[in-house]
């Protein structure tokens, strides 16, 4: 177990580094205009930041990491791909600042072979910037 725990980290940290080109990176403006053309985003933070600032409206808080830094990948694509309206529906991740989401979006694209992933490469912390709307984190994937 603590083999696979290694492998995925170096994986979701090292790989970045290594090939980032199948992931699109957005703006705010990028983002909304996808939104509008029925992409699904997922909220990859934690709940303490679900909480603190909402969510983007209609995204589905999803966090991959859990606070002592772990995940489990396999779980979480299977709820991903749940939530998804259509195979090539394109998923943009969301984080706070855009580092987890770009790290997250690399290795779905790159490792997964996972096409139409996109992340805000800002974070929502650049949407909450431009004041843009949020939402509290009440959703069919996050219950209040």
């Amino acid at each position: 177990m603590r083999i696979t725990q290694v492998l995925l980290f170096l994986s979701i940290f090292i790989s970045p580094l290594l090939s980032a080109e199948n992931l699109k990176n957005l703006s705010t403006a990028d983002m909304q205009e996808k939104i509008n053309a029925g992409a699904l985003v997922i909220d990859i933070r934690t709940k303490q930041e679900w909480q603190q600032t909402g969510i983007i409206p209609g995204s589905h808080p999803l966090n991959f990491f859990d606070k002592n830094g772990n995940s489990d990948p396999e779980k979480w694509v299977n709820t991903l791909q749940s939530l998804k309206s259509s195979p090539d529906q394109e998923v943009i991740l969301v984080c706070h600042s855009g580092n987890r989401s770009g790290r997250v979006g690399t290795y779905l694209s790159s490792q997964l072979n996972m096409s139409h992933i996109a992340h805000l490469s800002t974070g929502i912390s650049s949407w909450l910037r431009e004041k843009r709307p949020t939402q509290t984190t009440c959703t069919t994937t996050q219950p209040c």
